[in-house]
């Protein structure tokens, strides 16, 4: 292989980083048999699966290829292929309860596909491992239709003639009909049950690595939409958001602007806010969201203080809208990155270390490249690369 493509590379250092080694033969099991069972009849996709095996199973056995269903965390539930490719797949440990994590079982298309939340496809020797890399494999991800929580990864795994683009088009459609049918189980069952007298707004908010946030409203009766803000407006919704109580006009514009403005040029730029949310969003009095509101950073928030630092690093997508001068914002933005790299540092944990050293906001980050060679094993092949990121650093601060 003459050349990487940017994503492949990235996946191969984050599974150098968590000590994969590349001749290992097999994903490791962390769904033994006596649990599979329980896990895969529990799991949201199960009510789903027989519809992604007539749609995507069966196309894959026409062509002497798997389908795969990964849960969230990478471990296989439902593996479906001819008698005889399972069985070549077994030498490589595709198995039923098997864990393909690229921390755990290094770069292939499920464990990509969970890490970027995307759709991916490896070639061959794109594979991080020796023994994959005569197979080829193409997955996306499927998401919850309600939370867009992810839910698993749908693979189709094979040789060379899986690699062409329609493979990859198969494996979305069937994906996106996979959560059509979701949804419209949880319709079903909605109209089953007495119907309320008033519905729950939610909001949804996403600032993190942007510099005008994403705002999904749905109303809770089947109707949502997303809106992209102004920043100045996005600054508004970030503090209303982080303020669940609410905030006086004198907090807010404290807050919101960096020298003393007068209550009227609040109240305008309040006015165009509700005017494009809706009086039954934005309420007054004090100012604050009336609405379940969930946003990207509080999430971050949420796993480090359940001790998840790698869901953390995983739901960071960088600083909270990070053009925004506004004090609020400012000291917001500044608590949570030194909470997460607080978390990082006391991990021990040297991918979830790379992972911060190779992003645009953590690249200069002396004391991280410190941290993560003192966490990185003495045969790390990844050690030359994380001392001279360190010589660099010293050489532009003069130490």
């Amino acid at each position: 292989m003459t050349a990487v493509r940017a994503q492949v590379a990235d996946s191969w250092v984050r599974s150098a980083a968590a000590g994969v080694e590349a001749d290992r033969v097999e994903a490791p099991i962390t769904l033994p048999a006596d649990a599979l069972r329980d896990h895969r009849e529990a799991h949201p996709l199960a009510q789903i699966f027989p519809l992604l095996d007539d749609v995507l199973g069966r196309a894959a056995r026409e062509c002497d290829a798997i389908m795969a269903v990964s849960d969230a965390a990478g471990q296989l539930l439902w593996v479906c292929g001819t008698p005889a490719v399972l069985r070549r797949a077994e030498s490589i440990g595709f198995v039923e309860g098997s864990n393909w994590d690229e921390r755990l079982a290094g770069t292939n298309a499920p464990g990509m596909a969970l890490a970027l939340d995307q759709s991916v496809n490896i070639i061959g020797a794109e594979h991080f491992r020796r023994s994959v890399q005569r197979w080829s494999c193409a997955a996306t991800p499927i998401h919850d239709p309600t939370t867009a929580s992810l839910l698993g990864v749908l693979d189709i795994t094979g040789g060379d003639q899986i690699v062409v683009p329609q493979t990859m088009a198969m494996v979305r459609a069937a994906a996106r009909m996979a959560e059509a049918e979701l949804a419209r189980e949880l319709l079903t069952r909605g109209t089953d049950q007495p119907q309320q007298s008033s519905s729950q707004l939610t909001a949804a908010v996403h600032a993190l690595g942007r510099d005008e946030a994403l705002l999904t409203v749905d109303d809770g009766r089947g109707h949502r939409r997303t809106v992209r803000l102004s920043r100045r407006h996005s600054e508004i919704l970030l503090l209303l958001a982080s303020a669940p109580r609410g905030l006086s006009g004198d907090e807010l514009g404290v807050l919101l602007y960096e020298e003393d403005v007068t209550s009227s040029t609040l109240r305008a730029e309040l006015n165009r806010l509700r005017s494009l949310l809706g009086d039954d969003l934005l309420a007054s009095r004090p100012y604050r969201l009336a609405a379940e509101v969930t946003a990207d950073w509080l999430a971050v928030e949420a796993h480090l203080a359940a001790g998840a630092v790698g869901a953390a690093l995983r739901t960071y997508r960088g600083p909270l809208l990070p053009a925004s001068t506004s004090p609020g914002v400012a000291r917001l933005r500044g608590s949570v990155e030194s909470q997460l790299r607080r978390a990082l540092l006391a991990s021990g944990e040297p991918d979830l270390m790379s992972t911060w050293t190779r992003s645009a906001w953590g690249t200069d980050d002396h004391e991280m490249w410190t941290a993560q060679l003192a966490a990185l094993g003495t045969a790390s092949p990844l050690r030359p690369l994380v001392v001279g990121q360190i010589a660099r650093l010293d050489r532009e601060l003069g130490a």
